[in-house]
């Protein structure tokens, strides 16, 4: 069958909550993807920096087919060996020396939301139940998720949400100094917005964050689903200022497609959710944990946060050259390979997605107004060259 039959199908199927372009991705390889039809696209969205290692890398495939064969699930009522082994190689590779796996970045930020109150009972402080978020932010789509996610669109219809959060301007100490009190359970912050426009956080913002929550009590949180996983240049966002969270949601990129999540947490917090206060039933599930570790061995063998450092520089030049020749565009944002160029007042971001796909380009939209690109860490810069091109020959033809 080709797109339009099964478009067919799916819209006689799916329900209507998203917005989905015209193709049916069948199949890809690398940094590029097919549709039904047969056609060719490069893939500069990732399946929303998802994609870590390129799509059908062959020790990824061989790893979810090998643990498949070997044992698909446990359940958590017992350990499985794979999740122990991913576990051990991220407490190597981060400030994290305790992790909880779920399936996806909603669930790693429901359990970040529930560590930090629970871990202030533990300790008799009952009164620390207030989580502060940024405006703008993204944390996910359940009801604690988006109670701390700062965007009012997504929050319409869907009220009451959880109580007990509150937001701040992102970027600006002076409000976050203002809010951080004796209630205040945890600050969770996103290094980089991805879905609030490809915001990057200063350093001197993060520091703050860091000094005031250490001294009004409360616990420093990162959400790194979206920039974790090498996409920024290194392993976690944060390691760009140095500042250290207490905990930390993981996700998108950790497993290259396979659906898992995590949250990291440091020693003082092993007890702040005693046996029983938190669970996953898939969450560890052997054939997931196999895909990430093999997407660190790949990463290792292939060098691929290296690889995200330089070519996401190039990128970056790429863009900002892109935005000083084209007045449809008015900024290049992001760092590594989570970048975005915003569109001027007035120009309509579907519009501009739609017509680069149709140069063979897949893109995705960042905030209101900001074209993200999120390519697998493996993106070459002659396929850089190709994605940027693309945008280009649509800016010359006045699509956008």
């Amino acid at each position: 069958m080709g797109n339009q039959e099964l478009i067919d199908i799916a819209k006689r199927n799916f329900l209507a909550n998203y917005r989905q372009a015209p193709i049916v991705l069948v199949e890809g390889e690398g940094c590029r993807v097919k549709d039904a039809d047969g056609r060719q696209y490069l893939d500069m969205c990732g399946g929303i920096a998802v994609i870590s290692v390129g799509h059908g890398h062959p020790k990824l495939v061989r790893a979810v087919a090998e643990q498949a064969a070997r044992i698909t699930h446990t359940s958590n009522l017992f350990f499985n060996q794979r999740a122990i082994e991913l576990a051990a190689e991220l407490a190597k590779r981060t400030p994290f020396s305790r992790f909880f796996f779920c399936n996806s970045g909603a669930e790693a930020n429901e359990s970040l939301f529930k560590l930090a109150r629970r871990y202030h009972y533990e300790r008799g402080d009952k009164q620390r139940i207030e989580l502060v978020a940024a405006n703008w932010s993204f944390h996910g789509r359940t009801m604690g998720a988006l109670s701390l996610t700062g965007q009012p669109k997504y929050h319409q219809g869907m009220e009451p949400l959880v109580p007990g959060v509150r937001h701040v301007p992102f970027n600006d100490i002076t409000a976050l100094e203002a809010v951080i009190g004796p209630q205040t359970a945890g600050v969770l912050l996103e290094p980089i917005q991805g879905e609030g426009g490809v915001s990057v956080a200063s350093d001197e913002y993060l520091r703050a964050a860091r000094k005031l929550c250490d001294q009004r009590g409360a616990l420093l949180l990162f959400d790194e689903v979206q920039t974790g996983f090498g996409r920024t240049g290194r392993f976690l966002g944060y390691e760009h200022s140095g500042v250290a969270a207490d905990a930390c949601a993981l996700a998108k990129g950790i497993a290259s497609g396979i659906p898992l999540g995590a949250m990291g947490v440091v020693e003082k917090l092993v007890d702040a959710l005693p046996p029983g206060t938190h669970a996953s039933t898939f969450g560890g599930n052997p054939v997931a944990c196999a895909a990430s570790l093999a997407v660190l061995q790949i990463f290792d063998d292939e060098k691929l946060i290296d690889n995200c450092e330089r070519v996401g520089a190039y990128l970056g030049e790429r863009l900002v050259e892109l935005v000083a020749g084209a007045p449809a565009l008015l900024e290049a944002r992001g760092r590594g390979l989570l970048r975005g160029v915003r569109l001027a007042p007035g120009r309509d971001p579907q519009r501009a997605l739609a017509a680069v796909r149709e140069q063979g380009v897949l893109l995705s939209i960042a905030g209101a107004d900001v074209l993200r690109f999120t390519p697998p860490l493996c993106v070459t810069r002659a396929e850089i060259d190709e994605g940027v091109a693309a945008v280009e020959r649509v800016l010359a033809q006045g699509l956008v």
